[in-house]
């Protein structure tokens, strides 16, 4: 058979939370793909994000059957994104797939995951076209992806399938913390990889529940604001902040101007009104700004800090 990866191998990391009932199910698939694709050039890196049931006992009993598949066991939990940073920087292969372990990802796509990645790009994502969610999820999540596509300038229509195959070196540039990984694709493309997408199939939860709520959206939207302020404008602060200063600045001399103007032709008062109080402000707020983005190019960030994550167990 042939195996277009057995020299460079696969690694397949997948973070989960909770998800006991759905792991043998997934592990069984997994099993089934893999040695067609990589014979035994594979691993599986199960990142267990804080799990109360009994999901790591199910991974220790993988592991103990088939040394190709291993786990990570954080003592409580710490998000999605570190779960995959964590799984990243374990991976020894050269072609790295990541997907959800709750069975709506099918491990039976990978092969047309690669086999696009084999066109030349470094990250493919999955595009659940047709999603069998909610709409309290699905609603969202397009205004999200419409949203990120517009800032990021990359136009993908799921930017938060967890399904996605990336070549080495692009994980190895990703720094993923909060709920980061949401904008892996938009990170990347910035960074310069050639970044697409494939319609994937997409399958309604057999087990459980979704561990996202309502609050994701709030702290997705400052992430975002997050990765364009780390990214675009890392390192020139003063073209953000001495941008809009400078607006705000041109705008209350402007108001400034034709008030005193209009004091001088016409002898009015200028104490009473508000105008001169929005000038002022204006002025005030765009000579802060400017100020903010040159102390900010002094102490450009040359490195991000990464946080040591407590790991309680592996395999």
């Amino acid at each position: 058979m042939n195996q277009p990866y057995s020299s460079r191998g696969i690694s397949v990391v997948i973070p989960l939370l909770d998800e006991e009932a759905s792991l043998v199910e997934l592990i069984a698939r997994l099993e089934e793909v893999l040695p067609t694709l990589a014979g035994e050039h594979y691993e599986v890196i199960f990142v267990d994000d804080g799990s109360r049931d009994g999901s790591f006992e199910i991974i220790r009993r993988a592991h103990e059957r088939n040394q190709r598949i291993h786990g990570i066991r954080f003592r409580r939990n710490y998000g999605k994104s570190a779960a995959l940073a964590v799984g990243f920087e374990r991976t020894r292969y050269d072609i790295i797939v990541t997907l959800d372990a709750d069975l709506q990802d099918d491990p039976a796509e990978i092969p047309r995951l690669l086999a696009k990645l084999d066109e030349g790009y470094d990250l493919v994502s999955g595009w659940k076209q047709v999603r069998h969610d909610p709409l309290e999820k699905t609603l969202p999540s397009k205004l999200f992806n419409h949203v990120v596509s517009v800032v990021s300038g990359l136009r993908l229509h799921d930017f938060n399938c967890g399904l996605k195959a990336y070549r080495s070196e692009v994980v190895r540039s990703l720094l993923l913390y909060g709920e980061m990984h949401r904008y892996i694709p938009a990170l990347a493309h910035w960074e310069g990889f050639r970044v697409t997408e494939l319609p994937v199939r997409h399958h309604r939860r057999k087990y459980g529940r979704s561990k996202f709520g309502a609050s994701r959206y709030v702290k997705g939207f400052l992430d975002l604001l997050t990765v364009i302020l780390t990214t675009r404008y890392l390192k020139r602060p003063l073209h953000l902040f001495g941008s809009i200063g400078t607006l705000l600045l041109i705008a209350g001399f402007a108001i400034a101007l034709g008030l005193t103007i209009e004091w001088i032709l016409g002898g009015t008062y200028l104490t009473n009104r508000p105008l001169l109080l929005m000038a002022v402000a204006f002025i005030i707020v765009g000579m802060q700004l400017i100020s903010i983005g040159l102390v900010g190019e002094l102490i450009v960030r040359q490195s991000q800090s990464t946080r040591e994550y407590q790991i309680r167990e592996q395999l």
